[in-house]
Parts: C-alpha cells; structure tokens; sequence
C-alpha cells in the first residue's frame, strides 16, 4: 500500500480582509475538506502562499493544520525555503508538530550542480520523517528528471515524487526507473495519473471541489474511465487553472463560488480582471452542473 495515497489538498491560506493569516477559518476549512472525503492535508505550499508568511505565521499555519486533522487525515508539511539549513529547520519542525511527511523541492534560489541537489535530500532525509520530493520544473530552476530521482531515492525516507512538469511520459518513466510512489502534481492530469499508476494526487481545485475530485480520481484508479471521463471533461477547464502563475488568486475564487470564501491574496498577488473572475465562474458553474446531476 502506498504511504500517500488519494487526494491530498494543497491549501489555500484564509486571509482577513487587511491580509492577516486567518487562524480559525484555516482549521474550519481543514475540518470541512476531511468531512467532504479529502485523504490528506498539505500546508505552506506556493499555493498556500508560504513564501509571504514570517516564520512565526508559517509555523502556527503548520500547527494549525495539523491541529485541525487531529489525526483524521494525514498532513504532509511544504518544505520550501532559501537555505538548506532553513528547509531542515521547517521539516524538523513538521516533524516535531506531528506531520506524516514533509514535501520537499530541491535548492530554489538558482540552478544548483547535482551534487548540491543530492546533499540537499541528504540533508533533509536526515531529519528522519517521510518524504515527498517535488519537481516542478515550471516555477523552480531544476528539472528532477527520472534519472536524477533514482539517486535521490536512494535516500531512505524519500518515498515519493510530486510530478509537476505536465508531461505523462515522465509519470511512466518515474514509476519504471525508480521505485518512488508518483503523485500527480498539476490538476490537469488528475485522470491520466491514476490511470498509469500514480497512487496520489497533491491537488489545487480540490480545495473548491473536494468531494468531485476525491470521486474523479477514485474512477480513475479503478480504470472505470466511463464514469471518470465526463467529470473530468467537466472539471478541465477549472484544472488549468491550477497551472497559471495566478492559480492562487484563480483557486481562492473557486471557493468564494463553492460557499467557502478564504479572503484576498497577500501582495504582490492582486485581485484578477473582472473577465478573469467572470470566465471562472463560467467554468465553475459548468462543473458544479454536471457532477451533481
């Protein structure tokens, strides 16, 4: 059985209108995600919007979280940060809070040499708690290729790959040159993923939807692609969403329109056009429609 398995939400942060982090509508949205069904719980990811948090936010965000799961899902903690040495502090923090692992990208601030990105997880798979590497070559200067994650999960405790690049093939590659656990990384191949093997899926629009993509990717997995295919069909344009520089401003909108406002984005992140919000809202209704039909 895989370590993480399902769908796992990639949270959103609750801000007030002001842009303070709001504490108690985070542990209400958590305690909603697992009632609708979700498998897991990840915070201060990007689209949790870690990197404008002060340390002290981004640990009671953690703790928060994981407060709020009271052990009913699994939380697996965003690792990121500017310095090997902050990274470790954040995954022993995870670890200290009590999480179930840690996702973790490789050097961010430039494009590191391999051996850097190899003492990198060492570091970090030092710290000794469950871990998912993350490739997103999209956002990130480093590609995690097939052949890189081979080494990488050499390292004991990394059990698992977040798969942002948008390209399938490499999903068949990971899980035939390594034995790492695949989760799908962006929305848009949530259909695809399950059906080649990857056994979950750290998601975005699931956040909105969480109910319709615990469903989704559940068909998926059990290859029953007639039923999958017209939620997804249905869904897809909300799941490109997932893959812009404004998923966040793009996701947080989603949950206005499902009945579950989280507040504005924090600066430099602004409010969308009026069209941006007015094409979302099109494409949230049409996905509402048919699942619940």
């Amino acid at each position: 059985m895989a370590k993480f398995e399902g769908v796992y939400v990639a949270l959103v942060t609750p801000f007030t209108e002001d842009y303070e982090v709001d504490y108690k509508r985070l542990y209400e949205v958590c305690d909603w995600l697992i009632q609708e069904g979700i498998n897991g719980l990840v915070p201060a990811g990007s689209l949790g919007e870690y990197a404008t948090f002060s340390p002290e936010e981004r640990a009671k965000v953690v703790e928060t979280v994981i407060q709020a799961a009271n052990g009913r899902v699994p939380v697996v903690v965003g690792s990121a940060a500017p310095s090997t040495k902050q990274a470790v502090q954040w995954v022993e923090h995870a670890k200290n809070a009590g999480a179930a692992g840690v996702m973790a990208l490789p050097p961010i601030n430039y494009k590191p040499l391999k051996n850097e990105i190899l003492e990198h997880y060492k570091a970090i798979n030092n710290v000794g708690i469950p871990i998912i590497a993350y490739n997103n070559p999209r956002d990130y200067p480093t590609d995690l290729t097939p052949d890189l994650l081979a080494e990488i999960a050499q390292f004991e405790n990394v059990v698992a790959v977040k798969e942002f690049s948008g390209d399938i093939r490499r999903m068949h590659d990971i899980l035939d040159r390594t034995n790492l656990e695949v989760m799908v990384g962006v929305d848009n191949l949530a259909l695809e993923g399950p059906m080649i093997g990857a056994t979950g899926w750290i998601s975005g629009v699931p956040n909105a939807l969480p109910r319709e993509g615990v469903q989704l990717f559940k068909l998926a997995k059990e290859g029953k692609i007639d039923e999958a295919l017209p939620l997804y069909r249905r869904q897809l344009p909300l799941f490109h969403y997932d893959a812009s520089p404004q998923l966040v401003q793009y996701i947080k909108y989603m949950m206005e329109l499902a009945g579950q406002p989280v507040g504005p984005s924090r600066p430099p992140r602004l409010p969308l056009s009026q069209e941006e919000y007015e094409s979302v809202r099109k494409d949230f209704k049409r996905a509402v429609e048919i699942v619940h039909q």
